[in-house]
């Protein structure tokens, strides 16, 4: 009997752990984050208004010698609103050496694609690459397969030849 009430207690705790929780920390750093990426270019302006959602993730730490792994902790916005939380993790291998930090933001162009990304089905491949965004530089926002991708350096120092994938996880607020 002990045995069957421990086991429905910790199955009535699933649904707590398959969400996050409100971190307004995190929402406030995400939102800066949004704030210098439309400080670095002005298009950005019309990206964050236009596409369907977006993920912001305000800081995500990598390094690598020869083998290197990037995670960040970000916010997901759907229609301008947030609604969730969301980790980005990556893998890389090659000729590679060094650590940096790096905001990256993931434009979903349309509703689908945000689906798509809230049911944890995106992950990059070697082939997707990221837009670094540069003081005056113009970005082009150019969707593959309704997401586009933009990372804009914080710190640090990193020499990259290397193929790898990254992961995102999504997880909806309470």
């Amino acid at each position: 009997m002990r045995i069957q009430i421990i086991l429905c207690l910790c199955l009535g705790l699933i649904p707590f752990f398959l969400t996050a929780q409100y971190n307004p920390k995190l929402l406030e750093k995400s939102k800066e984050a949004i704030e210098a990426f439309k400080d670095k270019n002005s298009k950005f302006e019309d990206y964050f208004e236009e596409a369907y959602g977006y993920v912001v993730f305000p800081s995500v730490g990598k390094g690598a010698i020869g083998i290197g792994g990037a995670r960040g902790a970000g916010i997901a916005f759907e229609q301008g609103t947030a609604i969730g939380k969301a980790r980005v993790t990556q893998l890389t291998i090659g000729l590679q050496l060094g650590g940096q930090s790096y905001s990256q933001v993931i434009f979903f162009e349309s509703e689908i694609d945000m689906q798509r990304f809230k049911e944890n089905k995106i992950e990059f491949s070697a082939q997707a690459s990221a837009v670094a965004v540069t003081e005056g530089a113009g970005a082009n926002l150019a969707y593959r397969d309704g997401v586009a991708v933009f990372t804009m350096a914080k710190g640090g120092l990193m020499y990259e030849a290397s193929i790898g994938g990254q992961e995102l996880r999504f997880k909806p607020f309470n």
